[in-house]
């Protein structure tokens, strides 16, 4: 199983962790105590490296164009498709597809497209329940503007009430290739992405989908 490298800080603290509680098992003489103690350590353990689990992903193209394609930035269930009006990067009408990923999703987010980043912007703000529709425009987010020959994508990192470390090292100018791991989103979260409008829809509400593999959607 591959590991994330956006969790080495969390599983490092989590091995010094199970480690201590281990050692306070040894060294206590009360067995229910004990037993507390292992049990914890191990629960953190398997937690944590099912969380930070990393899995290759091939996009289910089925013999369509990649560059034709939308892939799913993330993991989880589509919990929102709708017209929206879009005012940070595309500047108009769009289709929303919001992404709620639980604890034991996997959390490594990816891009949807190949193209050239003109628009990235870390916006601070509120840590509503990520399933709360005014999630989107009120939390702690970072947004990222994708643009592939004038098709302009706008993805949404969303933090949560307890996921509060989105890590997204994606700046103007770079070139981020679809299905590129860019970021994670730790404990729990959504993903929103904007499309534009003549993009055809190729998920619906509930649908359960995995980050570079799904097709979101396919250019016209």
């Amino acid at each position: 199983m591959s590991l994330t490298r956006y969790g080495t800080d969390v599983l490092l603290a989590v091995l010094i962790i199970s480690i201590v509680f281990v050692g306070l098992a040894v060294w206590t003489d009360e067995i229910w105590l004990r037993c507390i103690l292992i049990a914890v350590a191990l629960f953190l353990s398997i937690f944590s490296l099912n969380f930070f689990r990393d899995p290759d992903r091939t996009i289910a193209a089925n013999g369509r164009p990649l560059d034709k394609l939308v892939v799913s930035p993330a993991d989880g269930k589509v919990v929102v498709v709708r017209e929206d009006q879009e005012s940070e990067y595309i500047r108009g009408p769009a289709m929303l597809v919001s992404i709620f990923m639980s604890p034991l999703d996997v959390h490594v987010n990816r891009a949807p497209i190949t193209g050239a980043v003109e628009y990235s912007k870390y916006i601070k703000g509120e840590f509503l329940v990520a399933d709360d529709p005014e999630s989107t425009r009120r939390n702690e987010r970072a947004m990222v503007g994708l643009n592939n020959a004038g098709r302009k994508v706008l993805f949404s990192q969303v933090a949560g009430y307890i996921a509060r470390r989105i890590v997204c090292p994606v700046k103007v100018g770079d070139t981020l290739h679809q299905g590129m791991r860019f970021g994670m989103i730790k404990f729990g979260s959504r993903v929103d992405i904007w499309l534009p409008m003549d993009a055809k829809l190729a998920v619906k509400l509930g649908d359960v989908v995995r980050s570079g593999e799904t097709v979101l959607a396919e250019f016209q």
